[in-house]
């Protein structure tokens, strides 16, 4: 389906959130699949990993994310092409006021409408592309209620480490109360192991935790998971490029190869 809108999300930080967006981003590009990245996250990683230079990235476009959001500017003017097949629609510092300008002028953003600002610039946009893909913050709040009402489908990275289960539990709460008041077509595609250590009684344990709560639940816990490996980090390092582009026979990038079947995208 073109345009199909899925979000990369946890409340947890360090989970991979945007090195699984921007290899599976990756991955999809090398079948020829166009994709758009929407960077939500301040920090935006995603550009970083496409060896850009967010603060220079602002001089290439006419606006920002924000523009297009707050000022309803059009988001293609705020598109930069990162590769071949992938594009990103820029986000900046400004991005830091988002939640205090929607919330302090009630007469432009009435309640409804402030949770839906980022679905009304993707759907302008989204069927110029196969796949738009969302990285996210991890903080709960108007922007990632925002990303919960644009998207269609979530991906939910999971690390089994200490309080897992606990902020797993967390974040489905939310998304189903948003799923009930807000979008009733969002869905949980996958929950996704990442940085697991199989050698570790921990990881282990909690694997079997997550299996078993997953499987009360209804939710798909992916076969494939994404082992601790310095690979990854090293292609953004040393390519500035995800692994998945930049050496697409690599171990790590066949995990996303696999994955990305297993997940049924492209």
């Amino acid at each position: 389906m073109p345009g199909e809108v899925i979000a990369v999300i946890s409340n947890k930080g360090g989970v991979l959130k945007t090195s699984m967006t921007t290899n599976l981003a990756g991955q999809l590009s090398l079948i020829d699949k166009k994709v758009l990245i929407v960077d939500m996250d301040i920090q935006s990683d995603v550009a970083v990993t496409f060896g850009q230079n967010p603060d220079l990235l602002e001089e290439d476009v006419e606006f920002s994310l924000y523009d297009a959001l707050i000022k309803g500017a059009d988001p293609k003017k705020a598109l930069v092409s990162v590769d071949k097949n992938i594009d990103l629609l820029v986000t900046n510092d400004d991005m830091l006021s988002f939640e205090f300008d929607v919330l302090l002028d009630a007469r432009q953003f009435p309640t409804q409408k402030r949770f839906s600002l980022l679905k009304e610039v993707i759907e302008k946009i989204k069927m110029d592309y196969d796949y738009v893909l969302i990285d996210t913050p991890t903080s709960f709040g108007l922007i990632q209620g925002n990303i919960l009402v644009a998207c269609q489908d979530m991906i939910i990275p999971f690390q089994p480490e200490k309080y897992a289960m606990r902020s797993l539990q967390k974040t489905l709460k939310i998304v189903n109360d948003f799923k009930s008041q807000m979008n009733p077509e969002l869905r949980v595609r996958a929950i996704v192991p990442t940085l697991v250590n199989q050698r570790t009684l921990l990881h282990r344990g909690i694997m079997e935790l997550l299996q078993d709560y997953a499987m009360n639940s209804k939710i798909k816990v992916t076969r494939t998971f994404i082992p601790t490996t310095i690979e990854f980090a090293s292609s953004v390092g040393f390519d500035q490029r995800p692994l998945s582009l930049a050496a697409p026979t690599s171990k790590g990038a066949k995990i996303y190869n696999e994955l990305l079947k297993e997940l049924k995208l492209g």
